[in-house]
């Protein structure tokens, strides 16, 4: 109020001749448009299968390592670790190291130096290199993470094209573009020759501690690499099991210009990074993507190291989910077939948003089982170097532990059929085929716990009882990312969009659970799903920034009373 005060009381001033000169400098940015990268084709006889292929053969000859980096140091030190091929588990990829308690700490005060620096580096030297790499990861580096995400992570060619290509590269552009949007903002000035009022984007003090999962190469990317561009120093975590794809991107990121020591690549232990990270009295932030439990245990050390830290730190969590579809009498059968095939299946149901349990009506119940169990019949699982497949293994022993552990559960409860599926080997790779189970129980876990796996569980419902089914759907589990109504019929529609609204941060209607596209439908969910910050929106670089209000005055102020007070 006093700042208002003291504005309204200068406009009797004189006026000055010309606009004052304001000493802060505001982005100039060139201005551009942004679009959505193509995904390829891979058609037989086009030029990006035969440049993959080669690159897929390259990449599988080797096993590359991978050194720990810390500012220009390359380090080769620490507890030893294997990335191998999910589908081939006897093929090692990439040798790699654990970085020790000691060399974490060392990371974070080369991080906090780093960003001093480069917090000063201008927004359009940012964007300029950030669009270059977007560039390089469109052409010369294309296939090389496509190979690296395919053997890596076991991905089907399109699958990696969608990912460690087209998501990859709609991150780096759509967030420089978000940036350089938001950036337009200026706070009002009344009188610009009296006070000139701005607004800028600083880093946070400290250092932002990335953590990205295996599932998907542009998150990686973008978990790292977001903070980064708003000013962040950031060590970054990459998965074990995508430790060669995110490699690739970290290397493009320098090739493009990043300077040394702004984002640090630190494969380690996680119980070891994450004790470190929460105990430093620096730490600016955590950008994680994950489990429930994993956050959870970062968050409540975060909580009780509260008093030690120079900022609060900032915490973005995405957890996966439990999603849905939900299936209403007047559905287009075909419709809901093939989207939940495709939803429950890609990349071996490994998706944060895949489709894990769907509602069914007894009166469609008899055509969808048909074209759900002859669409699955159809689908191959194999070796992603073979373009035929549907999808390959899933991740390591842990999952595949993990998901073999839901079947043969099933297979023990009378409440429970296995329709369809239900076999596994891990022989030569972590093989599970796409099982889809009938229950009887809408709150087995099957309906309720995040399998994380190419798991399908239906459960049948009379048609009289669509509200109270529509109820089960935010009940019966904590979880809230995506979920998907399948309706013809208008009203449904408009009562399922009020009805589950709290129920996934992703909606669709008539479309599968799967397949958010940045720019197009930013992502994240509530609840026990995440922070729901949006990655893929305008909104996401802004939970990166601390900003600051400059407030300049040109005609000094000579008095402390105001006119009401004179006589």
């Amino acid at each position: 109020m006093l700042s208002v005060l003291c504005t309204r009381a200068m406009r009797g001033a004189r006026p000055l001749e010309r606009a004052a000169s304001s000493i802060v400098e505001l982005p100039k940015f060139q201005d551009f448009s942004v679009q959505n990268e193509p995904v390829l084709g891979y058609r037989e006889g086009s030029a990006e299968r035969k440049e993959l292929a080669e690159e897929l053969k390259r990449t599988a000859a080797v096993t590359e390592e991978v050194p720990i980096v810390i500012g220009d140091e390359f380090i080769k030190d620490g507890d030893v670790q294997y990335q191998v091929m999910p589908h081939d588990h006897n093929k090692k990829l990439a040798k790699f190291y654990y970085a020790s308690e000691k060399t974490i700490q060392k990371a974070i005060q080369v991080s906090v130096n780093a960003q001093k620096k480069w917090d000063r580096t201008p927004l359009e030297e940012r964007v300029r290199i950030w669009q270059k790499a977007a560039d390089m990861m469109a052409g010369a580096h294309r296939q090389r993470l496509n190979a690296a995400t395919m053997l890596g992570q076991s991905k089907s060619v399109v699958q990696a094209e969608i990912d460690s290509a087209a998501e990859l590269i709609d991150f780096f552009r759509f967030n420089v573009f978000f940036l350089k949007e938001n950036a337009k903002y200026q706070p009002i000035s009344e009188n610009s020759t009296v006070t000139k009022n701005s607004l800028r984007f600083r880093g946070i003090d400290g250092f932002i501690a990335a953590i990205s999962p295996f599932n998907f190469t542009a998150i990686g990317g973008n978990l790292a690499y977001t903070p980064a561009l708003m000013g962040n120093g950031v060590l970054w975590k990459p998965s074990d099991t995508a430790l060669l794809s995110n490699w690739r991107i970290f290397n493009i990121m320098r090739e493009a210009g990043l300077p040394a020591g702004i984002v640090n690549f630190v494969p380690a232990d996680g119980p070891t990074f994450g004790r470190t990270i929460t105990s430093s009295p620096d730490l600016a932030g955590i950008n994680f993507t994950g489990s429930v439990p994993t956050f959870n245990w970062l968050w409540n050390e975060v909580g009780k190291n509260l008093n030690r830290y120079k900022n609060y730190p900032r915490l973005i969590g995405e957890c996966g989910g439990k999603n849905y579809h939900f299936i209403h009498p007047t559905a287009d059968v075909r419709s809901v077939v093939t989207a939940t095939i495709r939803s429950a299946f890609e990349y071996c149901g490994q998706k944060c948003s895949a489709c894990s349990r769907m509602y069914v009506p007894r009166s469609l119940y008899e055509p969808i089982k048909e074209g759900l169990l002859d669409e699955r019949s159809k689908l191959k699982v194999g070796d992603p170097i073979d373009f035929s497949i549907f999808t390959g293994a899933v991740i390591d022993n842990k999952a595949f532990a993990r998901i073999t552990g839901y079947i043969k559960g099933a297979k023990n409860n009378t409440k429970n059929k296995i329709l369809g599926g239900g076999e596994y080997d891990d022989s030569k790779g972590y093989f599970v085929q796409p099982t889809i189970i009938e229950t009887v129980d809408p709150h087995d876990k099957l309906m309720t716990e995040e399998i994380f796996g190419p798991v399908l569980t239906m459960y049948v419902y009379e048609d009289k009882d669509v509200m109270k089914t529509l109820a089960l759907v935010g009940s019966s589990t904590k979880f809230a990312l995506t979920g998907a109504v399948f309706a013809n019929d208008k009203a449904f529609q408009n009562t399922a969009l009020e009805e589950l609204k709290t129920t996934a941060g992703n909606f669709y209607i008539n479309d599968k659970s799967t397949g958010s596209v940045v720019g197009q439908q930013p992502f994240g969910g509530g609840r026990m799903s995440g922070t729901n910050d949006k990655a893929g929106g305008p909104n996401y670089v802004m939970r990166w920034t601390s900003p600051q209000s400059i407030k300049e005055t040109f005609v000094p102020l000579r008095e402390i009373d105001y006119p009401y007070m004179r006589d």
